[in-house]
């Protein structure tokens, strides 16, 4: 489990492919300390496991499943990523929970200057658009932010400098790939619903159980 504020910037050194499946090498230094085999660190919202490591660098093992619903695979080396280590039960959530499993990947439609930030526009497939809401949270490549806008096509989000200065989305532009990870409390509630409601959650269902 992750909070979405983001540690540090790291480097890609190398993406090897291996029988469909991948390994990726990232230089790193902050999320380093204290870490070990096996631990697990979030790479662009992607949660991996450390399975080689030194005091400079780290290795991750990335799965086919994991090549295919994220962008991953489109890392090459000099690339810049955002880095998180899994949270403590002691440390404060500055963001809010986030899981490391990608549900999506989604496309930067536009990015514009808004005071002295930006808002971005991402669209976003209906299996993500779904959970979102605005005000609500949303993790884009790992990082914990917060919904200005929903329409029909995707979501808009408010970027400070302090973001854009330690984490990609400082750089993104129109047309990349970001990956997407929906707040999980909206996947639990509406699982516990459509479980409790044959058919789902409809305006009817709601009337006919008293919420309307």
């Amino acid at each position: 489990m992750f909070t979405g504020i983001i540690e540090e910037l790291g480097t890609v050194k190398a993406l090897r492919r291996e029988a469909g499946a991948a390994r990726l090498t990232l230089s790193a230094a902050k999320v380093l300390d204290g870490t070990a085999l096996g631990d697990s660190i979030c790479v662009n919202g992607v949660c991996l496991t450390v399975v080689q490591m030194n005091s400079t660098e780290f290795s991750a093992d990335v799965a086919v499943e994991t090549l295919r619903v994220t962008n991953l695979g489109d890392l090459q080396a000099g690339r810049k990523v955002n880095l998180e280590r899994a949270l403590q039960l002691s440390a404060r959530i500055g963001g809010h929970l986030v899981t490391g499993h990608v549900d999506a990947v989604g496309r930067v439609r536009e990015k514009r200057e808004e005071g002295n930030g930006w808002r971005i526009f991402i669209d976003v497939p209906a299996s993500v658009l779904r959970y979102v809401i605005k005000k609500g949270s949303i993790a884009i490549d790992g990082i914990s932010l917060t919904v200005a806008d929903v329409d029909s096509a995707g979501f808009a989000i408010a970027m400070i400098p302090h973001t854009a200065k330690l984490t990609t989305l400082g750089f993104k532009t129109a047309g990349d790939s970001v990956n997407l990870e929906s707040d999980i409390i909206g996947k639990y509630v509406e699982r516990l619903l459509a479980g409790r409601m044959e058919g789902g959650v409809s305006l009817d269902a709601l009337k006919k159980s008293g919420f309307a």
